[in-house]
C-alpha cells in the first residue's frame, strides 16, 4: 500500500495552487507515486477588470451626481485573453478582447458616445510595466435606448521576466515522501520561491479611464 500523504502536506498544496492560481498564472499539479507534485505554471500574463473601472456613469449636467442627473451607464463585459506562450521569441504578447454594454437614460434621436478604457500591465500586483489608453464608440440608433461595441488592447511581457528560474521550480516540484522531515512544508514559505513567483507574475488589467470623480462615485456605491 502505497503511504498516505499527510495532512500538513496536502495542505500546502493547496496552499501553494492557490497562491499560484490568485497570481494569475495557469496552473495543472500532478502527484507521482511517491508522493511528489508537479505544477505546470503558464507565463501568460492573467487577463481581469481593474476594480472600481468596470464602470462608468456620464452625468448631465457633469457636476450634478443626483439619479436624475444620470445620462449614459456603460458597462466592460466578456473580458477574453488570447496569448501563446509556446514560442521562442523575446515577447510574449496577450491580446485582452472586451465589449461595452452601455444605456442611455432616456430614447431619443440617434447619438454616439466616445468612452475611454486603459489597458495597464502589472508585475507582481504592484510594479506599472505599460499602460496603453483607448476609446470605444457606443452608437445608440434613433430611439434606443441601448448601445453596444466591442473593444481590444494587445500588451507585451517578457518571456524572461515572466518564466520562473529553473532553481525555483525544481524547489516547488521536489519529490517528498510522506515521512520525510520537511514533506510538509510549504516551498510558498521560502522567501526566495515566493519572491520569484511574485516576481514572474503578470496581469494585464482593462477598465474604463476615469477621472477622479468618477473613480470616487464608483468605490462610493
Amino acid at each position: 500500500m502505497k503511504d498516505a500523504l499527510p495532512v500538513q502536506f496536502s495542505k500546502s498544496i493547496a496552499i501553494l495552487l492557490a497562491a499560484l492560481t490568485l497570481a494569475g498564472c495557469k496552473t495543472d499539479a500532478e502527484f507521482d507515486e511517491r508522493g511528489g507534485f508537479k505544477i505546470a505554471r503558464s507565463a501568460c500574463p492573467a487577463a481581469a477588470i481593474a476594480t472600481y473601472t468596470g464602470d462608468i456613469t456620464l452625468f448631465n449636467p457633469p457636476a450634478d451626481r443626483s439619479a436624475q442627473a444620470i445620462d449614459v451607464t456603460a458597462t466592460i463585459d466578456h473580458l477574453q485573453a488570447t496569448c501563446n506562450d509556446s514560442g521562442n521569441g523575446d515577447q510574449i504578447q496577450v491580446t485582452a478582447s472586451f465589449d461595452v454594454h452601455a444605456r442611455r437614460a432616456s430614447p431619443g434621436p440617434a447619438r454616439t458616445v466616445t468612452l475611454p478604457w486603459f489597458a495597464t500591465v502589472l508585475r507582481a500586483g504592484t510594479k506599472l510595466e505599460s499602460k496603453q489608453v483607448g476609446e470605444v464608440t457606443i452608437s445608440f440608433a434613433d430611439g434606443d435606448v441601448r448601445g453596444s461595441a466591442h473593444a481590444s488592447a494587445t500588451a507585451a511581457v517578457s518571456r524572461a521576466a515572466a518564466t520562473l528560474p529553473q532553481d525555483i521550480v525544481k524547489r516547488i516540484n521536489r519529490k517528498r515522501k510522506a515521512g520525510e522531515a520537511d514533506a510538509a512544508l510549504d516551498p510558498m514559505n521560502e522567501p526566495a520561491v515566493r519572491d520569484a513567483v511574485a516576481n514572474a507574475n503578470f496581469e494585464l488589467l482593462v477598465g474604463f479611464q476615469l477621472s477622479e470623480s468618477q473613480l470616487a462615485y464608483n468605490a462610493a456605491r
